[in-house]
Order: structure tokens, then sequence, then C-alpha cells
């Protein structure tokens, strides 16, 4: 796989973004040549593309990258919705393989892969949000252009970053399962006490366990996912509170209100007014 490297010590230059949605099943990708860096990250169904004859299938939580002078086309009819930024970088276009990255060591330069899954796709469909809301607000360059970068260093971060301390194998193991099953029920009302009954753990040991790796507690890393999946649906999805609320779990939504208020400091109604300005494209 191809990684493509950006100079972050200073920002890149936003040229344009928004959000698409098929207007039909039938609908295929344009085929063009690039003229800049185009960044794809998907939030429902597949999107058929090629880049210079490489076919690409891009799944829900997935992203993809493509540099300057590609020829992209869709290969295949795509009944889908993803956001799209394009952007063009200080220099020349410098792509590199895994070999090479592993060599490379740079703080001021980050190197992204041409495709990936992400850890945490709602967190960028949220930046993504704030960056169309900064285009359509404030006109202002500097801002859209750091805004942009962000987006480049929180994919690079969830793609390289390890935010844990060493630990034994079958600790590691034990937690990187929790984990995954907190981000596949966040949905639920989901308790430690359920964690702990699921895995055949003590509840107390669970969370202990938990808490020396991750640095905070099971119940706080619940919540928290919990908040992050809100703010997704607030920006991203035209739901009102109250099914919100019950997506999440909550047993009303004054209970979902007040714990998102103490998260961001704003009520939820509050969050989705701040970036309500999204730019929606069809075509």
């Amino acid at each position: 796989m191809n990684y493509f490297r950006f100079r972050v010590d200073g920002p890149v230059k936003m040229v344009m973004t928004g959000k698409f949605m098929s207007p039909s099943p039938e609908w295929q990708h344009m085929n063009r040549i690039l003229m800049e860096y185009e960044l794809f990250i998907q939030t429902r169904g597949t999107l058929y593309i090629s880049c210079n004859a490489k076919k690409f299938a891009l799944r829900e939580g997935e992203f993809l990258l493509m540099p300057p002078r590609s020829h992209q086309y869709g290969y295949q009819a795509s009944d889908c919705s993803f956001y799209w930024l394009h952007f063009s970088a200080r220099g020349e276009t410098e792509s590199i393989t895994a070999d090479e990255l592993e060599q490379a060591c740079d703080p001021e330069v980050i190197a992204i892969p041409e495709y990936g899954t992400l850890r945490s796709p709602n967190k960028l469909t949220v930046m993504l949000k704030q960056l169309q809301d900064s285009v359509r607000s404030y006109r202002e360059p500097n801002l859209n252009n750091y805004l942009t970068t962000g987006v480049l260093c929180e994919i690079y971060n969830q793609m390289f970053f390890v935010q844990n301390q060493p630990a034994k194998p079958e600790k590691q193991q034990l937690y990187n399962d929790i984990v995954d099953y907190i981000k596949w029920y966040k949905e639920e009302n989901l308790k430690v006490e359920h964690l702990a009954k699921h895995f055949g753990y003590n509840a107390k040991y669970l969370t202990g366990l938990f808490s020396s790796i991750a640095g905070i507690s099971l119940k706080q890393y619940i919540m928290q996912e919990k908040m992050e999946a809100a703010k997704f649906l607030l920006t991203d999805t035209n739901r009102k509170i109250t099914e919100i609320a019950n997506q999440l779990g909550f047993s009303n939504s004054h209970s979902f209100m007040k714990a998102f208020k103490k998260k961001t400091s704003l009520t939820p109604s509050e969050y989705r007014n701040a970036y309500a300005t999204r730019l929606l494209y069809y075509k």
C-alpha cells in the first residue's frame, strides 16, 4: 500500500468540501482527472470507484485518499453516501511505501495510507461537518485550511497512534474485546454488570483491568462512546432528540440531555445548531 506524506508545520489548502448522497441506486461516480487531493469518508452503502485503474469498494467507516493527477471513475452503480474533501498540499506530491514509512521520522510530517478503516469514523464526520459550517458561515480561508489539516492529523492519529500502555497479551486481548463489544452495543443500555456477565469476570476485576490500560473507568468509556455516537447523529441526521436518546439506550430524553451537556457543556440542540450549515450534494 502507498502512503502520502504531508508537512503539518503549516496548513494544507482546502479547495472544497461537502457531503454526497446518491440520487438513485443507479448512480455511478463521474469520470475525470483530479486536480488536487480528494479524501472520501464513507458513511452509508458502498462506493465503487477506481483510481488509475485500481478498483476500490469503499464501505461505511472506511476512507480513501486519491492524489492529484489521478484518473478517477466509478466502475459500478453505487447507492451510498460519503463526505468528500478536496485539498492541495505544499510542495510536490510524495508517495512512499510501507517499508519507507518505517524509516521516515519527522515530527512535522504525517503519512496517510491511500485506503484504510477508521477507528472512530463518527469523530471524522463531526470534524468535516464543522469544516462545512466554517465554509458557509465565515468564508475565512485560514480557518478552513487549518480545519482541513486537523482532519488529516486526526486520520493519521487514528491509524498510527497507540494510546494504551503496554499490557500482558492476555489482558490486552480482553481489553480489545471489551472495546469492540462496547462499539457494537453502545446503542443499548450497557452496564458494567452486563459486560462482566458476558465476559465471565467479576465486575470489579473487569473495571480495574480496563482502567489500568485505558486510563479511564469502564463506565466513563461507555458514556464516552455514547456521546461520540450522539454527536454524529446530531450533526449528520435530522432525527429528533427523543429518537436519538432512545437509540442510544437512555431511559428518557431528559437523562440523555443531562449526560450530553455534562460531557460537552452544550445541550443537544445547541450542539446541533452550532454546526447547522451542512453542504449537501446529490450529483
